[in-house]
């Protein structure tokens, strides 16, 4: 990939203070309880993993390295389990009911129902639920009084890292973008919302034609591995978008990242990626070379919080909505890259950014949060 030094310069000389207000967004939502206060009696937190498992480097590592933090700062032992498949999902909650756990926490959208019969079976139990809003009858309340939806409006920092994506395949002169998921389920598709009208913007601003492949915003569609897996399903699903002639791809589910790093890599080309959910060039730095950046949602910040809300008697069932404002999502570091990146692209984030924040710029998704 050749970069004029005048960009080379002009991007280095611009991204420190784009890191600056991004990592002032980035930051932890604010503990609303005081974290040196004891726990209530008898409390106990619990986990249960959605399949991926605890070291994917995604939603289910991040809920789980919020928990232990939080355990850590009160000085309690939870319980963690982890799910292989669907079918571990209710006897998991069982087995958490079972071990006398106070609060309980479903990490993804696909816990949701049975979520929602354990919290309606278990009244006096508290839950929380990762990337859903435990509303079965789509009637805009949760089906059960005790459960707190930790939720996360991604589509606002997607659609920076779509313009940032847009950005980099324009300078190369490429003009070709791509994006696949894992499954299609809201909190997959609000990322892929975001990230192509993020292309879209830079289009319109630009007068640039960037070209996008895999989810197509108005209809719906596009495509998916079918699962989470880091396999060569993944694998080849990610080679069908980088045969479109891409160079910069953005992979939505959890430990695929991994399968489309390995086709990057395999292609001999000089193709990027975007990360989701954590900051990968720093998660899991065998991917840091192709890495462009991360399209993030602090995770661990809201279940660390949840978790020591409770534990000083303040649960609150309201749910929780990451957004830029509040710090919840965010754009990562450009690492690598960061002396690449196309001269005024950071200043551009940053105004974007700031826009959204102020609701001068309306970013949304049917993937939302509501």
């Amino acid at each position: 990939m050749t970069i004029s030094t005048t960009k080379k310069i002009a991007g280095a000389a611009t991204a420190a203070g784009l890191l600056v207000a991004l990592a002032g967004c980035g930051s932890a939502p604010t503990a609303t309880s005081t974290t040196t206060a004891p726990a209530v009696a008898g409390f106990k937190p619990c986990i249960v993993s959605d399949a991926g498992g605890w070291n994917d480097k995604s939603f289910n590592e991040y809920a789980k390295k919020g928990l232990d933090e939080a355990a850590a700062t009160l000085g309690v032992t939870p319980v963690e389990v982890q799910s292989s498949s669907a079918n571990d999902y209710a006897p998991n909650l069982e087995s958490l009911v079972a071990a006398n756990c106070t609060l309980i926490i479903s990490v993804g959208f696909n816990l949701a129902a049975d979520t929602v019969k354990s919290a309606l079976a278990n009244p006096n139990l508290q839950y929380a639920i990762v990337d859903d809003s435990a509303d079965l009858n789509n009637d805009g309340k949760t089906d059960a009084p005790n459960i707190k939806p930790l939720l996360f409006n991604t589509v606002e920092a997607g659609y920076l890292g779509g313009y940032a994506a847009a950005a980099w395949s324009a300078q190369d002169g490429v003009n070709k973008v791509g994006t696949f998921g894992g499954m299609q389920i809201p909190p997959v598709t609000i990322f892929m919302d975001g990230f192509i009208d993020g292309v879209q913007k830079y289009n319109t601003d630009k007068g640039a034609n960037v070209q996008t492949f895999g989810w197509d915003v108005a209809s719906q569609k596009g495509v998916f591995t079918g699962g989470f897996e880091a396999n060569d399903t993944a694998k080849q699903t990610a080679k069908s978008i980088l045969d479109q002639g891409v160079d910069v791809i953005l992979p939505v589910g959890g430990p695929i990242y991994q399968s489309a790093a390995q086709a990057i890599k395999e292609s001999g080309k000089n193709t990027v990626m975007l990360g989701v959910d954590s900051d990968l060039a720093v998660a899991d730095p065998s991917v840091a070379s192709v890495l462009l950046t991360s399209i993030t949602k602090h995770v661990d910040n809201a279940v660390r919080d949840t978790v020591i809300a409770a534990a000083a008697g303040k649960y609150d069932p309201t749910p929780y909505v990451g957004t830029l404002a509040n710090g919840g999502v965010g754009l990562a570091d450009f690492h690598d890259f960061t002396s690449k990146l196309p001269a005024g692209l950071t200043d551009e984030l940053a105004k974007l950014q700031s826009e959204i924040i102020a609701g001068t710029l309306t970013v949304t998704s049917p993937s939302s949060p509501k």
